[in-house]
């Protein structure tokens, strides 16, 4: 009994609260609309593009990885470089962003290894070591500078054959005194 009269209550609670304030709040909604402006703009014409038609593919492909690494024709003789060679941490780099930054004498047996820095890590090299993208080997370490002999193909093009030039990678300025023994 007591759960009938309650069911009673509650509805007769509830038909109470139905309708009121409905009235107020549907007028308030047709006086705060009638200013809005819901409309969505027209989306812009699309023009149609020309269709352009791919006309190089006899021409060379900019994306081919053999671009990438160096060419192995050419008679080359004694300069030629060793392609089957594993490749050093520091032949990743091009020589310009390799920096020389200081120098080690080891001990009695005067072996000197030179510090240089790549992308912000330091490494120690030796005299035998490769550095740079030209098959550049190190033949000579003094405190100042680094001397590289670099095996590059023939640079006036006259020629597939591949050639010796010498090149130097100097003491980075502010590191001048760094010579340490150990």
């Amino acid at each position: 009994m007591r759960v009938f009269v309650l069911s009673v209550a509650t509805i007769f609670v509830l038909a109470g609260c139905a309708e009121r304030g409905h009235d107020e709040i549907r007028q308030w909604m047709e006086e705060s609309s009638r200013d809005l402006k819901g409309g969505i703009p027209p989306l812009p014409e699309l023009k149609p593009f020309p269709v352009v038609s791919y006309e190089a593919a006899d021409k060379v492909d900019p994306f081919n990885p053999s671009r990438i690494e160096p060419e192995r024709k050419g008679e080359g003789g004694a300069n030629k470089p060793d392609f089957d060679r594993p490749r050093e941490q520091l032949e990743s780099y091009p020589l310009e962003s390799i920096s020389y930054i200081g120098v080690v004498d080891k001990g009695k047996s005067k072996t000197r290894r030179a510090i240089v820095q790549a992308d912000g890590v330091v490494y120690q090299v030796g005299i035998g070591n490769y550095l740079g993208q030209n098959f550049g080997r190190i033949v000579a370490i003094t405190p100042t500078e680094i001397v590289l002999k670099e095996i590059v193909q023939d640079p006036s093009g006259q020629t597939s054959d591949w050639v010796e030039r010498e090149m130097t990678l100097q003491l980075r300025d502010g590191a001048q005194g760094k010579e340490s023994k150990k």
